[in-house]
């Protein structure tokens, strides 16, 4: 667990700001607290993968809906986030199937192992740990959403398990395009930022949380406002519980955020771009791609995987309004377009761009054709016999 891992790379941070040695215990009210709010049922534990990493690697996982026969949903969460931020999408995603949220191995309340330095190495090492969890767990096959770096993990997993998707769906995902060639020359960053990114390169993403000790939860509410109100129609005046959530998911060993570090080629792009892996994900796999319109991510990879999966599903939307957190932005946009997917694999076992138009055509027929039906029934009807309002005479 999180005590007995191995800190990495601002490790001399951490152990300065030994206050949070509580912070677990924080974490699980913060997250209880959170989860309270929910109108469906759910239940939390641990599920033990055993030695993917560490020497005893355990995930936390919740479940919604269980007795539900249909496919599961699998959530994986983005960078320094956990299970208690997909609040906002549990109970419309677990009304019509189970729904299983896990802290990424690494991150939120999972153990916290000692990651290799190396990219290539960190990223199976993250997807053996899902794979494992999904071994255990006894789920031949699963709807898989990742946001994020969720998302290319996601991607990664459905490359080396494919047999185990039955449909993938990325939100806003990180890590999929080329960083371009001539990004240091076009971009409008002053020198004197540039010097500090330089210096602070070294330094896992968010360091900063940590370095600000027992001021973490003030600094995210005040740097990011914007993703603690996103969660005000749930929480209402509890808010502020979001704000500490996220810090006390990142007061801790930054275990899987040096996993991430590891793979990160400048914070916006992976050094293994999985826009130049697509040709190793199966065909047969259908992909819904979810962007929000006002992100930082690049969604023109949206477009550029459409053309390099031409014979297969893609499905590529852009919420209007949204940001990066598209699944908070505008959650019930979101959860509507996650169970049209998830439906879309109920009625059609291995979706093809080709038999989705197919169906998609014979619907509107069928639609077409009662309307016809109902149209010539009206002409049918006799209009009714016009009767004298006057009172009769005596």
């Amino acid at each position: 667990m999180a005590e007995n891992a191995v800190v990495q790379s601002d490790s001399w941070i951490w152990g300065w700001l030994s206050w949070s040695r509580s912070s677990t215990t924080m974490l699980r009210a913060a997250e209880k607290k959170i989860l309270s709010c929910l109108k469906t049922a759910y239940r939390g534990w641990y599920v033990d993968i055993g030695p993917v990493v560490g020497n005893a690697d355990k995930i936390w996982t919740i479940s919604l809906n269980e007795e539900s026969p249909k496919t599961p949903i699998v959530l994986l969460h983005g960078l320094g986030a956990g299970v208690a931020l997909w609040c906002l999408n549990l109970d419309g995603l677990a009304a019509q199937r189970p729904v299983y949220a896990i802290d990424l191995l690494g991150f939120g309340r999972s153990s916290r192992p000692d990651f290799s330095n190396d990219a290539k190495e960190a990223e199976s090492q993250l997807v053996r740990s899902v794979e494992e969890w999904r071994r255990e767990m006894q789920l031949e096959r699963v709807v898989l959403l990742g946001h994020s770096m969720g998302g290319y993990l996601a991607a990664a997993y459905a490359m080396k398990y494919p047999e185990r998707v039955k449909h993938l769906i990325l939100a806003d995902p990180w890590g999929f395009p080329e960083k371009p060639s001539d990004y240091a020359s076009k971009s409008n960053v002053p020198l004197w930022v540039k010097a500090i990114a330089f210096v602070v390169q070294p330094l896992n993403p968010l360091w900063a949380v940590r370095v600000a000790g027992p001021f973490g939860q003030w600094l995210i509410e005040s740097t990011r406002p914007d993703i603690v109100k996103k969660f005000t129609p749930l929480l209402k005046e509890d808010v502020g519980i979001i704000a500490q959530y996220i810090h006390q998911c990142n007061a801790q060993t930054p275990s899987g955020e040096s996993a991430f570090h590891a793979m990160m080629h400048g914070f916006g792009w992976a050094k293994y771009p999985i826009v130049k892996r697509m040709d190793q994900l199966k065909d047969d796999i259908p992909i819904t791609l979810l962007y929000g319109s006002r992100s930082w991510v690049d969604n023109t990879v949206g477009d550029i995987i459409k053309q390099k999966r031409s014979n297969s599903y893609v499905n590529v939307q852009v919420i209007s309004g949204a940001g990066h957190h598209v699944y908070a932005d505008k959650s019930e946009t979101f959860n509507k377009h996650i169970l049209e997917a998830c439906e879309l694999c109920d009625e059609i076992e291995k979706p093809t761009s080709s038999n989705v138009n197919l169906k998609i055509k014979d619907a509107s027929d069928e639609c077409a054709a009662k309307d016809d039906e109902e149209g010539s029934k009206v002409d049918r009807i006799e209009p009714p016999e016009l009767t004298s309002s006057r009172p009769r005479s005596s």
